[in-house]
């Protein structure tokens, strides 16, 4: 493919010098794209790979939030009477469109995110996925008989919130968007999702998709905005759930907010996560697991093992491989086949990632390869935020790379001795999302696992979220789970009906 600088789709207009500007609405409510009359507050959104302005964002405010949820109040009414295989065959038709579209959906996100169209399409297939995973699970929500004494009995039933929302993150738009709607529809609730502003784009795409499926008018509702409108959401008295994907911080306000209306959330926040590899290792593996541990989507996955912990005697063959594997990943125009690492998310974040590197640097650590800005060959591409991958060697626990969310393509790599020494370490974090473990040794592999504080583990692997298992983290990386059969119980809620058979026995 000779990349999208040329395309025309999804309302991209582009011009003789290669840029493009979304001209759509990215609003969605009441079935279909909503324009906002008196826009109050718009910025500007950047397309990653060359620096140009991609769209004007308009910010919902309470007017727009209000129309948005009661559309949704509205299908959920319809929707939360369906019974659970006609909710099944509706959300099938949207796995199949979103088949169909799988091309156009990943162009579009490597537009709005960066990343490679290779990972853009493996995106789009899970969030594919997860609608075919849950569609299957539409009918199996169950209660229980209870039999009590002198012919009653107690029965459970399993009904669905209401309206939720969803708030995304701008590393995996489209898949997001999914992973949260899907269960939550599922159920027989609504949601209205709020994308990143940084990423605004796809989910529309998403909302498009389920119209055109059968869902009721208003059933998924997207309405963009940044922190003042995610308020909106979270404080609307019409909201019975809230789930969210991003940093720490943000996510320890939502939950403030939530309280306050005694809503439940969903949290699924960032990490620091160790990846433990002993020297019985198979090395071939080993390298591949910590660069997909660290280099997925540039660097900008929560679940990343970006603190490498290496068994001394194997830390040399180790270093000499990954550089060597690092030094070859192709950098550039995300929309070619043969890339393999796009431009990170924004400016602003580019700026942030490189100065963790220099921070690196002065704190002691060594700079093995990368770590730079990088300046694509391409003209049209030189405005973007690329950068080039970096291995940290040299690193201490007290560093701050290796203290803090870095999210970006940095691997701070540290030596170990001692399983009990690195169990202590890799724990040492306010974080508990993920974990990894290489070892050819079975029983020191689930000893191991079993002793790591954090909630998505794998051994001789990593970022391996099959829709099927649950996601989700331990300590300060969240609350709740995504994915899995046990996410159906996170968006729903359960009533007790106790049968009287007999006369009532009063004290009175």
């Amino acid at each position: 493919m000779a990349g999208l600088r040329g395309v025309v789709a999804f309302g991209i207009r582009s011009a003789c010098s290669g840029s493009r500007e979304i001209r759509d609405p990215l609003n969605f409510w009441c079935g279909g794209r909503v324009r906002i009359e008196h826009v109050k507050n718009s910025e500007p959104v950047y397309e990653p790979a060359t620096g140009h302005v991609l769209c004007h964002l308009e910010h919902c405010g309470p007017p727009e939030v209000d129309q948005a949820i009661k559309s949704a109040q509205a299908a959920f009414r319809q929707w939360s009477k369906m019974a659970g295989m006609d909710r099944a065959r509706v959300m099938l038709e949207a796995a199949r469109i979103i088949q169909a579209r799988r091309e156009e959906i990943a162009e579009i996100e490597v537009v709005n995110n960066g990343k490679s169209i290779t990972e853009a399409r493996l995106d789009v297939d899970s969030a594919r996925l997860c609608i075919e995973y849950f569609a299957g699970l539409a009918c199996s929500l169950a209660g229980q008989h209870v039999q009590l004494p002198g012919g009653s009995f107690a029965y459970t039933r399993r009904e669905p919130l209401g309206v939720c929302v969803g708030i995304g993150a701008w590393n995996y738009p489209f898949q997001i968007a999914a992973w949260k709607s899907a269960p939550a529809l599922a159920c027989g609730n609504a949601m209205v999702f709020k994308p990143s502003p940084v990423t605004p784009v796809t989910a529309v795409l998403l909302a498009e998709v389920y119209a055109q499926a059968g869902v009721p008018e208003g059933l998924f509702n997207v309405v963009q905005g940044g922190q003042d409108t995610g308020t909106l959401l979270c404080q609307h008295p019409d909201v019975a759930k809230v789930s969210f994907t991003g940093s720490v911080p943000t996510g320890k306000k939502i939950m403030e907010m939530a309280a306050s209306g005694v809503k439940p959330v969903t949290l699924e926040l960032g990490g620091k996560s160790p990846l433990i590899i002993f020297e019985d290792s198979d090395l071939e593996n080993a390298v591949r697991g910590a660069l997909m541990a660290n280099f997925l989507s540039q660097g900008q996955v929560c679940s990343n093992g970006t603190r490498v912990f290496v068994q001394r005697a194997l830390l040399a063959q180790f270093l000499e491989e990954v550089v060597r594997r690092t030094k070859a990943i192709q950098i550039g125009d995300p929309l070619l086949e043969q890339t393999r690492m796009g431009p990170l998310v924004s400016r602003p974040h580019l700026d942030k990632v490189l100065g963790y590197v220099a921070q690196a640097k002065k704190e002691g650590a060594r700079v093995l390869c990368g770590g730079e800005p990088f300046v694509p060959a391409d003209p049209k591409l030189r405005e973007g935020y690329y950068m080039s991958p970096c291995v940290l060697d040299d690193c201490t626990d007290n560093m701050t790379c290796v203290r803090e969310e870095i999210f970006g393509p940095v691997m701070s790599v540290l030596a170990f001795d001692t399983e009990a020494e690195v169990l202590q370490r890799a724990n040492d974090t306010s974080m508990g999302l993920a974990a990894g473990v290489f070892t050819k040794d079975v029983k020191r592999a689930h000893r191991v696992i079993e002793q790591l504080q954090a909630g998505s583990c794998f051994i001789n692997n990593y970022n391996i979220t099959p829709v099927e298992v649950p996601f989700g983290g331990y300590k300060a990386s969240g609350i709740g789970r995504e994915n899995g059969q046990v996410t159906m119980e996170f968006y729903s809620q359960l009533k007790t009906v106790v049968v009287e058979m007999g006369d009532v026995d009063s004290l009175f």
